[in-house]
């Protein structure tokens, strides 16, 4: 590969890198908060069940995908879902906030042991779905590498979304605290992260609507220089703006 590909590659692979950071970060909070009622040998082991469920149902949804990528009814669906699980936690966060811990805080003193495993794998696959699904609009608009296809994907675009979805499952296991501190520090940041899985959602949308049994927008459009740089400069700028308009919190004050 030349080197302006493994320029390309390598910035989306740090795009993917960051975001992962962020949803990794947030699913493990939502995690922590459904077994923290459980003992804490229990706790233990039922976050260990989640690991691995992560684990599994992330790599599942990846080679699922990759031989449906192509199919414009799955990228219209992606797409959709993208948005919508982006708009929901935004709504949720900052308008129903309050009432929504309330509920789950009451609901998790219900669970026994294996109830909480259940709901904890239930997520698993939430987020699983989430990840990939938003690593996939992402790497698709890539350009194709010599690389052997996998699925119904570029051998390169693969093995990009696969070390997004691997540096997700580390950070969860080694890094979440990292990231749950800085998001405490820095609330805005989970929103501006659900925020910039929309507009992935939004860039997922124009590659559906550019497939050829659809040819709203031209194919060219959405794989052209100028839809790449304007899409990567909102990703930017929302990414900026959940940093610096989040009031930073636990910070020592002069």
């Amino acid at each position: 590969m030349d080197i302006s590909l493994l320029l390309e590659y390598g910035w989306v692979l740090l795009l993917l890198v960051a975001l992962e950071g962020l949803l990794a970060a947030d699913n493990a909070l939502v995690l922590a908060i459904m077994v923290k009622h459980l003992p804490d040998k229990e706790r233990k082991k039922a976050l260990f069940y989640g690991l691995a469920g992560a684990f599994v149902f992330r790599f599942a949804s990846l080679f699922i995908i990759s031989f449906l990528v192509d199919v414009w009814q799955i990228q219209a669906l992606g797409a959709l879902y993208l948005l919508f699980i982006s708009i929901n936690h935004i709504v949720r966060k900052v308008v129903f906030k309050k009432n929504k811990e309330e509920s789950e805080e009451k609901e998790k003193k219900k669970s026994g042991f294996w109830g909480t495993v259940i709901k904890v794998e239930l997520a698993d696959i939430a987020f699983a779905i989430d990840s990939i699904l938003a690593a996939v609009a992402l790497a698709m608009t890539l350009p194709d590498t010599p690389l052997p296809a996998i699925g119904g994907l570029d051998g390169g675009k693969f093995i990009v979304i696969f070390l997004g979805g691997l540096i997700g499952l580390v950070i969860m296991r080694f890094a979440a605290n990292l990231f749950v501190k800085l998001l405490q520090q820095r609330p805005g940041l989970e929103i501006a992260a659900f925020a910039i899985v929309g507009w992935v959602g939004v860039k997922l949308l124009v590659l559906t609507l550019s497939h050829p049994e659809i040819g709203v927008l031209s194919y060219e459009f959405a794989h052209s220089t100028g839809w790449k740089l304007f899409f990567y400069g909102v990703l930017i700028l929302i990414a900026a703006a959940g940093w610096f308009l989040s009031k930073g919190k636990n910070q020592p004050t002069e």
